[in-house]
């Protein structure tokens, strides 16, 4: 969870719905076996009262989240959902340099036939398309804009997984749980004595960035974006200064 707990910060308020940027390591909805932990769905109806769920993100994923104040709000933003009308952009650090600047995945996806949670890329699985974009390349990481074009759980980390480029911090689809500054600062890392390495990034490392979908009541096109979380902007500074 975000500094001092902070579970997400209020980005937009109407009469219709509420923008949220989530914090990591906080669960959108209720745990099934332990209720009674920290998730969005009880914060905010205890703020705002009636709240609708229209998506989630995974608990390690931080960013933008938009939930219905109103049963016409969640019919509207639900059915654009479902119906595939909204845009849905993130921001992924993965392993890996790309040889192209963009790419296409559209693999199936489908659960794991013996690992409970997981999920692969598979032919008896439901559709799925994403597209990328490179932003940034790093000596050993990648920097990238994600389109997810359907929802599908952990879309983006099996799709990247599945082409060689797992999230660069993913403990499900990746060896690695955790990105240490020592990593790629190497030789010029001086780790003070008696101390443990504090890792720059403990969670996916992925962030839900922008939203853009029609607003229920004007019927415009909405844009919302969520700024990067401190653990994410942190690691990419670093990169910038030791990891080219």
């Amino acid at each position: 969870m975000g500094k001092k707990g902070k579970a997400y910060d209020l980005l937009h308020e109407d009469d219709d719905l509420i923008v949220i940027n989530k914090s990591p390591q906080v669960l959108s909805l209720p745990d099934r076996f332990s209720p009674e932990k920290p998730n969005l769905y009880h914060l905010l109806s205890e703020r705002f009262q009636k709240i609708y769920l229209v998506h989630r993100l995974d608990k390690e994923t931080s960013g933008i989240m938009v939930f219905a104040k109103t049963e016409a709000a969640h019919k509207s933003l639900s059915l654009q959902f479902e119906n595939r009308e909204v845009q849905k952009f993130y921001l992924a650090l993965c392993e890996g340099v790309f040889l192209g600047k963009e790419g296409r995945i559209d693999k199936a996806i489908a659960p794991h036939p013996s690992i409970a949670g997981k999920m692969i890329c598979s032919s008896k699985g439901k559709s799925a398309l994403s597209t990328f974009k490179v932003l940034e390349t790093f000596k050993s990481f990648s920097w990238l804009e994600v389109q997810i074009h359907t929802g599908r759980t952990h879309q983006i980390r099996v799709h990247l997984q599945s082409i060689h480029h797992p999230l660069a911090v993913d403990a499900l689809y990746n060896r690695r749980k955790a990105l240490m500054l020592s990593e790629f600062k190497r030789k010029s890392y001086n780790k003070p004595k008696d101390q443990i390495e504090s890792p720059l990034m403990a969670r996916s490392s992925l962030h839900a960035h922008k939203l853009s979908l029609i607003h229920p009541s004007s019927q415009t096109l909405f844009n919302m974006e969520a700024p990067l979380p401190k653990d994410l902007k942190a690691t990419l500074n670093q990169l910038r200064k030791w990891g080219k």
